[in-house]
């Protein structure tokens, strides 16, 4: 139920957050950043139980799905907005958080190859514009 809620929410944040949008059902069937959502915290929840092959898998076909690649291990707040996501990519170490918007063909990336933290941070109400490339450096 709880997991219900949570995807409601995030289906209602889209609807109000775009102008465009008529009704919930159009975001639920036709939205690629909330399907995007549902594939993200099905693998994140692998990803956090170490099925991380699992968690890849999903990861990967939601990136063939809608063109949007969040890997699993990326920690994602509360009402994320993608619109018109085609082109995005959220690396492992990103954190994400509550009410932000992340426009197409955006990289929250890194440069080095450090097995811990190589990815930036976004705080809270953040909004990042279209082809935007935050990278974090060494």
């Amino acid at each position: 139920m709880k997991v219900l809620k949570q995807f409601y929410e995030d289906a209602k944040n889209i609807q109000e957050k775009d102008p465009a949008c008529h009704n919930l059902w159009e975001v639920i069937l036709l939205y690629p950043g909330f399907h995007v959502l549902v594939f993200y915290k099905l693998a994140h929840f692998l990803y956090c139980h170490k099925c991380f092959f699992l968690a890849r898998f999903f990861s990967q076909f939601a990136r063939f799905f809608t063109g949007i690649e969040i890997h699993p291990g990326a920690k994602i707040g509360k009402k994320l907005f993608i619109d018109h996501g085609m082109g995005i990519v959220i690396g492992e170490t990103v954190t994400v958080g509550n009410n932000c918007t992340i426009y197409h063909n955006v990289t929250l990336g890194g440069t080095g190859k450090d097995k811990k933290k190589r990815h930036p941070d976004l705080g809270n109400n953040v909004i990042v514009g279209c082809g935007a490339k935050v990278l974090r450096t060494y």
